[in-house]
């Protein structure tokens, strides 16, 4: 297993670690921790890729690997979010982006069996980027003004980066979906 992709099984790896601090509010400093653990796998996100490109260490269970630990992660907070009082994460916008995240899995699922391995797209690194920057906010749990009004741009910004990306995806490998007509 290379460098790239030890770094997005270790990414996979420190999602319980967040669950558990984001849900334990008797533990001091239990969100600063989260906030830590889901900092550094993010990290392990934009280093994993960089490495896989720059030393020509792309590999098949990179491509398929590293978009699914970006969606556990992301996935992950979003539901604990909706399990930390006060914080403004619309159950909807929760829901969008998971279902986002099936059908993308399940469309990833089918070119697989078709033999084709389908990387992430530009608007799909944009929303994870996005998703990332507002779950730090939301994990960080600021009581400011300026920050409660930037969460909320966040969220419905990557909410709606959600909706362009599935869109874009599926434009863009629809042939996938259609069957061999012998």
């Amino acid at each position: 297993m290379n460098l790239p992709n030890k770094l997005t099984t270790l990414r996979v790896c420190m999602i319980p670690f967040f669950v558990f601090f984001m849900l334990m509010p008797d533990i001091p400093y239990n969100y600063i921790i989260a906030c830590v653990i889901f900092c550094l796998a993010s990290i392990t996100d934009a280093l994993d890729g960089h490495i896989a490109r720059s030393r020509n260490l792309i590999t098949n269970f990179g491509k398929f690997m590293d978009p699914l630990a970006d969606k556990l992660l992301v996935c992950s907070a979003l539901i604990c979010f909706l399990k930390v009082p006060g914080n403004p994460m619309p159950a909807w916008v929760v829901i969008v982006i998971i279902a986002r995240e099936f059908i993308i899995s399940g469309f990833r699922l089918v070119a697989s069996d078709a033999g084709v391995v389908i990387a992430a797209s530009y608007w799909g690194k944009v929303k994870t980027v996005t998703q990332m920057v507002m779950s730090i906010l939301l994990i960080l749990n600021i009581d400011h003004p300026v920050v409660n009004v930037v969460e909320l741009v966040l969220i419905y910004l990557a909410c709606l980066l959600t909706v362009i990306s599935l869109v874009d995806y599926i434009a863009k490998n629809v042939n996938v979906l259609k069957e061999d007509k012998k």
